[in-house]
């Protein structure tokens, strides 16, 4: 039987550093297996024999495929399950030849050193994700941690944050992590900007109390189904927009025209309201909006957009529609015990056209669908699952979003 391979994470401090099971692997092995920087750590007073490999994933794939079948440990940074490469050689080479033996990761240190939870924070490796991608996923973050690298430096990630207006974070730099070198360094992104660090460094984001996620640009990119991350949003209550793939749908099946009569119910801060008004532009979509924070991020996204057919209510529904014309169309969104209320009485004021209701819980799904067949609405339902593709080492991998139902009537 071929000799399993232990997998062993080791920090900048070396040996020192390594629990007492790590150092009688590395004593036992007859073979150590890294990258020239990781041998350095250990020193040299092991006797095994040592194979530097320095190229990239498929380069050490191979040189694990000629290894001797004697006692092995691989060297890796930190966590080799953490942005490592564990999760890349248990897939491909399988898990059964492997054994892991983590270390503190460096991102777990440098959470640690500025005294920030990260079991929320938006974690990335700039060795292996594009820095455009990276900078859309922190606009909406709230703690960061990055991996930067010698050429992704913290002054270049300050500098393409601050290009796209993305200025709300604290932000650290911790260096050397685990060593009697290390360093903390602490300041907003301009004061990073042209600042050299150590090439062992990561990079910690911190959003100011209270700020809003600002768009990523000042101009719109489609008709409809724009990015989530072109219009503001409020904090804490991100992630309430909803979401470009459903904006698509549910659009689509309210069937509007250029002069539609329309009524975004819980319009948030607008998103669906503007790419309807794109679309009945010579008609008016009435967005209700009961938040005071909410409806003031709508007047600035509105004016962004440039949509004359949108006419922002600030009030609670159904007060707020009392003297608005009927529509032709109408979308709710939200949650709560009140939705199946408010699309009773929107249904009551349509003499005839499309109503759209967004849901996340099935027992709303289904009050709402009782709700519409009362009202002699022919109902559909729709449950759309997406999930977006993140690059992660040589493969995507898919984060979903929450599902979401769509309760669609017709008069």
């Amino acid at each position: 039987m071929t000799a399993r391979i232990h997998i062993v994470g080791i920090g900048d401090d070396g040996l020192d550093g390594l629990t007492g099971h790590a150092k009688s692997l590395l004593g036992a092995a007859e073979v150590v297996i890294g990258s020239t920087m990781l041998l350095e750590r250990i020193g040299s007073s092991l006797s095994a024999e040592r194979i530097e490999c320095n190229g990239g994933l498929d380069e050490l794939k191979q040189a694990i495929s000629r290894l001797p079948d004697k006692p092995t440990v691989l060297l890796a940074s930190g966590d080799p399950l953490f942005y490592g490469i564990a999760n890349y050689l248990t897939e491909t080479v399988g898990k059964d030849r492997f054994e892991i033996v983590p270390h503190v990761s460096s991102m777990q240190l440098a959470f640690a050193r500025v005294k920030e939870s990260w079991d929320d924070a938006y974690l990335s490796n700039l060795a292996v994700q594009p820095l455009d991608r990276v900078v859309d996923m922190i606009r909406s973050a709230e703690r960061v941690g990055l991996f930067t690298t010698e050429s992704i430096t913290p002054s270049v990630v300050a500098e393409a944050l601050l290009d796209r207006r993305i200025e709300y974070f604290h932000a650290y730099v911790c260096e050397n992590l685990g060593t009697p070198h290390e360093t903390v360094t602490r300041g907003d992104l301009r004061s990073f900007l042209g600042q050299n660090f150590s090439p062992l460094n990561v990079m910690v984001l911190v959003r100011r109390t209270g700020a809003a996620d600002l768009p990523s640009s000042g101009k719109r990119t489609r008709l409809f189904g724009n990015p989530d991350d072109v219009f503001l949003q409020s904090r804490p209550k991100r992630g309430l927009l909803t979401p470009s793939e459903v904006r698509c749908v549910a659009l689509a099946e309210l069937e509007l025209r250029p002069d539609s009569i329309v009524w975004d119910v819980g319009a948030g801060s607008g998103a669906l309201a503007i790419e309807a008004a794109s679309i009945a532009s010579s008609g008016k979509v009435f967005a209700i909006e009961m938040d005071a924070e909410d409806y003031n991020l709508m007047l600035q996204n509105a004016e962004r957009f440039d949509v004359p057919s949108l006419v922002p209510v600030h009030g609670q529904a159904p007060a707020a529609w009392s003297s608005l014309p009927d529509p032709h169309a109408v979308f709710v969104g939200g949650s709560g015990r009140i939705v199946p209320d408010l699309v009773r009485g929107a249904a009551e004021r349509m003499k005839a056209g499309r109503i759209v209701i967004s849901v996340s819980s099935p027992d709303n799904l289904v009050a709402v669908q009782s709700v519409l067949e009362a009202a002699e609405f022919r109902t559909e339902v729709r449950m759309i699952n997406i999930a977006r593709g993140q690059q992660q080492l040589d493969r995507v991998r898919f984060e979903s979003l929450n599902p979401t139902f769509l309760i669609v009537g017709g008069k």
